[in-house]
C-alpha cells in the first residue's frame, strides 16, 4: 500500500444495538486496506434510513443474515462517503493519492475510511463534498429501481411514494430526466419540495389515496412505504410494474421484508409485475450519476449538515421524519 501522511482518526463508535444516544465519539486506529481498496480522508458522509436500521438492529432479520447477532460486526457506522484518496492498495489502478472521489465505503463516520475501488467514482466537479456524500446509496437505489428494474420509458406515468425523502428526491428528478410524467406522494409539509424537484403532480398522502381509481400508473416506486399489495395493484395499469424498495411496517422481526416476499410470490400469477428490490453498489452506476449531475439533470437535495461529533443529533433528526431530502455528516 502507498499512502500520504495521516493524522489522528476520530470516529463514531457503536458498541451495541440501540438508540442514537448510545453512539460515542472516540479516537480509533486508522483502517487497514486490502489490495483492491483505497484509504480515504473523509470530508463528507451520508445518513440514510438503512444506517438508522443498522444502529437499532431492527428488523431482527438484519442480524440473522450476517450483520451481527448481538452487536454490529462493523463498529463504525456509515457507508455513504466523499473524500480524498490518501492511500491505495497494491491492485488499485483507477485512483491515486489526491483524487477526490465518492461512493460506498465502510465506516464512513470517521476521519478516515476504507472503500473498494469498484464502489467509487470521481466526485462530480460541481458538487461540494457534503453534496456528493449524500448521492451514493440513495442515488444508486433510485437509478437502478427506475432503469434496471422498473424499465422506465419516456411518456410513462410514474408514481413515487416517499418522494420527499432521500431516494425519492433523486427518483423524481431521474424519472423526469428520462421523460416520464411524474407524480410524487409525501406529507403536507413537503409538497413544495416535490414541486421544486419538477414533479408534474403531487399527492398529499395524509389526505388523498393514490389507489382511489382516479389515476393508474405504468410504474410505481414504493419507497419505504406502507401500502398493501392490493393498493399498489389498484393503482397500476393492467401490465404496470411496482418496485418495492424497503418498508417500515411488518414488526420488529422482518420489518417490511414480508411484503417484499409476498410481492415476489404473487407476481408470477398476475399480469402486473410486483418486484422486490435492493440496490447494487456499482462504481459504474455512480459514473452514470456523475454524468447526470454534471449535466445539470440531477441535483442532491441536501437538507441539513451535522459535524461528526453530532451524529446522534443527526440520527434523531432523521428518525423524527423532519428531513427534506438528505442529511450529511461533515468531517
Amino acid at each position: 500500500m502507498t499512502t500520504t501522511g495521516t493524522t489522528v482518526n476520530h470516529a463514531i463508535l457503536q458498541d451495541g444495538y440501540g438508540a442514537a444516544d448510545l453512539l460515542r465519539f472516540a479516537k480509533v486506529p486508522t483502517p487497514k486496506i486490502a489490495a483492491n481498496e483505497v484509504l480515504l480522508r473523509v470530508h463528507g458522509a451520508g445518513l440514510d434510513r438503512g444506517t438508522w436500521h443498522m444502529m437499532e438492529g431492527r428488523p431482527y432479520l438484519l442480524r440473522l443474515i450476517g450483520f451481527g447477532m448481538f452487536k454490529p460486526k462493523t463498529q463504525v457506522p456509515g457507508i455513504d462517503v466523499a473524500g480524498t484518496v490518501v492511500g491505495v492498495g497494491s491492485a488499485v489502478t483507477r485512483f491515486a493519492a489526491g483524487d477526490e472521489v465518492y461512493g460506498i465505503g465502510r465506516g464512513s463516520f470517521a476521519t478516515f475510511a476504507a472503500a473498494r475501488e469498484d464502489k467509487l467514482a470521481r466526485k462530480p466537479g460541481n458538487l461540494s463534498f457534503a453534496q456528493a456524500a449524500v448521492v451514493p446509496v440513495s442515488g444508486l437505489t433510485a437509478l437502478q429501481a427506475l432503469t434496471d428494474v422498473g424499465r422506465v420509458q419516456a411518456g410513462q406515468r410514474v408514481l413515487i411514494t416517499g418522494a420527499s425523502g432521500g431516494v425519492g428526491s433523486y427518483a423524481v428528478q431521474l424519472a423526469k430526466s428520462f421523460g416520464a410524467e411524474v407524480t410524487g406522494a409525501c406529507r403536507t409539509t413537503k409538497l413544495d419540495l416535490l414541486q421544486s424537484l419538477g414533479a408534474d403532480h403531487v399527492i398529499d398522502y395524509t389526505r388523498q389515496d393514490f389507489a382511489d381509481g382516479t389515476q393508474r400508473y405504468d410504474l410505481i416506486l414504493d419507497i419505504a412505504g406502507r401500502p398493501t399489495l392490493a393498493q399498489l395493484r389498484r393503482a397500476l395499469t393492467p401490465t404496470g410494474t411496482a418496485v418495492i424498495i424497503g418498508g417500515e411496517d411488518g414488526g420488529k422481526w422482518t420489518g417490511g421484508f414480508g411484503r417484499n416476499l409476498r410481492a415476489a410470490a404473487t407476481s408470477p400469477f398476475v399480469s402486473q409485475r410486483l418486484v422486490m428490490f435492493a440496490a447494487k453498489e456499482r462504481g459504474s452506476d455512480l459514473e452514470r450519476l456523475t454524468a447526470l449531475i454534471e449535466a445539470g439533470r440531477l441535483t442532491p437535495t441536501l437538507d441539513k449538515t451535522f459535524s461528526l461529533s453530532r451524529v446522534p443529533e443527526a440520527m434523531h433528526y432523521l428518525e423524527a421524519g423532519r428531513a427534506r431530502g438528505k442529511v450529511a455528516i461533515t468531517v
